[in-house]
């Protein structure tokens, strides 16, 4: 049995308040962890919830920590929690960094430029724990405890999603977001793209895609690299997906709007997709699979 809990469920820009404080206000953080408490943790995505999840860590750990980071790409809401995870700050942690380079920039100097002196005042390099910055492209790797495969999607810049298939057998997951799943845009991706997403998403236990925009607002928003509910859902059900949670919420909605979202998404799933189950994401949601 894996264990996926949420830490940051916003898109593009952390939106705290009382009007978000149900679904959360921190952006994309995911952590997955197993019944066996001596595996690496696994985390998908470092935005600020990855703040949240660092101090939960530091409370709750009393052994050095082992984690491996996804990252799907590294636009600032997807990698902005990084300087603030307290894990790094403590000698004898080891953590890895898995991620695309981006436009011929290496993952590294990214991540550096990112803590630079003139925008931060903690540079990369004084961290105290043990950082491995790792490459990956399209294709599959093993972590501790995971058979990941990535996969490149349809967002600005190199992007990728990631399917984890337990190595004790149990179910996969999928980790999709920042994706556009509509016509917009044009995107570094073979013709058959979105029958070849099909396949790498088949059969999947748990699916967390991008859903940010509502059906009104697409239109104006394509080429943004995003989808729909709706959109989500057909992928879900042409995939064979049992379950599909909704994520990287609009900063623009507040709590009552993703309720109504997701009302709108779980009757639209009742007439399409009988049998599919749909969750909009929530900070402190924890899921097993």
């Amino acid at each position: 049995m894996t264990y996926m809990t949420f830490w940051g469920t916003r898109g593009s820009i952390p939106t705290p308040g009382p009007r978000t404080a149900r679904y959360g206000g921190n952006t994309p953080c995911v952590s997955l962890t197993g019944a066996d408490r001596g595996r690496r943790l696994v985390i998908l995505d470092a935005g600020s919830g990855l703040r949240a999840l660092g101090h939960d860590l530091m409370l709750r750990n009393g052994t050095r920590l082992g984690a491996d980071i996804l990252l799907s790409h590294t636009h600032w809401d997807h990698i902005q929690g990084i300087p603030f995870f307290k894990p790094f700050s403590a000698s004898g942690n080891d953590i890895c960094v898995y991620g695309a380079a981006q436009e011929g920039v290496p993952l590294a100097d990214i991540l550096r430029r990112q803590m630079d002196p003139v925008v931060f005042p903690v540079p990369l390099t004084a961290l105290a724990a043990s950082l491995t910055i790792t490459e990956v492209n399209e294709g599959a790797f093993e972590i501790d405890g995971f058979r990941v495969r990535a996969f490149r999607l349809r967002h600005p810049g190199t992007t990728l999603g990631f399917r984890l298939s337990p190595a004790d057998g149990g179910a996969d997951m999928a980790y999709v977001t920042d994706n556009e799943l509509g016509s917009g845009g044009t995107y570094d991706v073979p013709d058959d793209w979105r029958a070849r997403l099909v396949h790498f998403l088949e059969g999947t236990d748990t699916l967390v895609h991008d859903a940010m925009y509502s059906e009104q607002i697409i239109a104006a928003r394509a080429g943004w690299g995003h989808s729909t509910p709706r959109q989500a859902v057909d992928l879900a059900t042409e995939a064979r997906c049992r379950r599909l949670v909704l994520f990287h919420h609009e900063p623009e909605h507040d709590d009552d709007a993703i309720d109504r979202l997701l009302a709108a998404t779980r009757d639209y799933a009742c007439r399409t997709a009988p049998g599919l189950v749909v969750d909009a994401a929530m900070e402190g949601m924890r899921l097993s699979f």
